[in-house]
């Protein structure tokens, strides 16, 4: 059988480059949500989520940012389902970061709805959504879904290899935290708390799985089978 280490040094540059995707999508994401949300004229990033930063004129910079990470995240979806070619999590892993990178391009095209007082001046929770919000709100509500099960799914494959014992649970754990995170998120809103703060958690928890995974699929530490 070939081994992970032989794969990866016989990789095509093509591969690598799609899974190096994975790693600079993530990261970029992050990097960017957190500067616009500390430089935002009359943005809290304690309270106020990241899909707002996509209001406004100075709007285009989060929805730029949604497009290139969802294309880069797709771009890693299908660098991984090259990758690994049989075995558990062969299939849906790849299919659920396909969807995450997807919805995300979604999410930079449908801009969420004004609100929690950004901008100046707009409703709080009790603002009817617009059509564009939904469908902002049901494409976050599927990715967050898809990270989460591709966490799960990824973590039985670790789990056959007896010495990826560690990523399993690595994987299991940023799962339920993202989940966990997630739906806090939405609690939080109402009770006036800190969602952004929360939210930017989450995201940075299971942003940075996928990276690490990444990292993991170029140094060829991922079982293939």
């Amino acid at each position: 059988m070939t081994t992970s280490a032989q794969s990866a040094g016989e990789r095509p540059v093509a591969i690598t480059l799609l899974l190096a995707c994975g790693v600079i999508g993530p990261l970029l994401f992050i990097v960017v949500f957190l500067i616009l949300g500390a430089t935002r004229p009359h943005y809290s990033a304690w309270q106020i989520p990241v899909s707002s930063l996509s209001i406004g004129e100075a709007g285009w910079t989060q929805m730029a940012n949604f497009l290139v990470f969802g294309a880069l995240v797709f771009g890693f979806a299908v660098g991984l389902r090259r990758v690994l070619r049989t075995g558990r999590g062969s299939t849906w892993g790849p299919i659920l970061l396909g969807i995450l990178g997807l919805c995300a391009i979604g999410a930079g095209i449908f801009v969420t709805d004004p609100g929690l007082g950004y901008p100046p001046g707009a409703p709080g929770l009790s603002s009817t959504p617009t059509v564009h919000g939904t469908i902002h709100n049901l494409l976050s509500l599927l990715a967050f879904a898809s990270l989460i099960a591709a966490c799960f799914v990824l973590a039985r494959r670790d789990a056959a290899a007896t010495a990826e014992h560690g990523w399993a649970w690595y994987s299991v754990a940023t799962g339920l935290l993202v989940a966990v995170l997630f739906v806090l998120t939405g609690v939080v809103v109402v009770l006036g708390g800190p969602a952004g703060l929360v939210q930017r958690i989450g995201i940075i928890v299971g942003w940075s799985w996928i990276a690490v995974l990444a990292i993991r699929l170029m140094s060829g530490k991922v079982p293939l089978a």
